[in-house]
């Protein structure tokens, strides 16, 4: 493993992941809901969703990262588990903690610290990729927290827990079927 590439690879992938995410924020509006945006594209203003569209582009770039670089497939798998996991905490408790003492979101926090996010959980990847670790031992329990983020990713868009987290502060509605709901006459 060449870590030059994998540290710009690591660097790079900020950028793109951010810039999907921004596009992703905005594809099922512009898409007219259709069937893939839903899966991938924030349907409402909640947390939840805004924690999809990164964790959507974050896996995204994964997969093209494990295309062109040499590295060990059951180390890169869980360093990447482990950024998913770290990535989706921290754009849902950032939020979360700091409305709890202002009473609200703030644009320009929320902008702020979904790219810091990104780039920690880049930076974090990246040490755990090139250091001196046991990671590939842990590639089953990795494997089995990954589809359960699938789950969880593809299920909670159209049934949430009726929980803050998945609430649209905008609408007060949760998930998609209330959305839906919200435009029929």
């Amino acid at each position: 493993m060449n870590q030059r590439s994998v540290a710009v690879s690591e660097a790079v992938g900020c950028a793109v992941i951010y810039c999907t995410a921004v596009f992703l924020h905005f594809v099922y509006p512009l898409s007219g809901g259709a069937a893939l945006s839903i899966v991938f594209g924030a349907v409402n203003e909640s947390i939840w969703e805004h924690s999809k569209i990164f964790a959507a582009a974050y896996i995204g770039w994964s997969l093209l990262q494990i295309c062109w670089l040499k590295v060990h497939f059951k180390r890169y798998a869980v360093s990447k588990c482990v950024g998913l996991y770290a990535l989706s905490g921290m754009i849902i408790g950032v939020p979360s903690l700091y409305t709890a003492f202002t009473g609200g979101h703030i644009v320009w926090v929320d902008i702020l610290s979904s790219l810091l996010a990104v780039i920690l959980t880049q930076a974090l990847t990246y040490r755990l990729e090139t250091g001196e670790n046991r990671l590939a031992d842990f590639f089953a329990p990795a494997l089995m927290l990954l589809m359960l983020y699938y789950l969880m990713f593809f299920s909670f868009t159209i049934f949430p827990p009726k929980v803050s987290l998945f609430r649209d502060p905008v609408s007060g509605g949760y998930g998609l079927i209330e959305r839906i709901a919200e435009k029929e006459p």
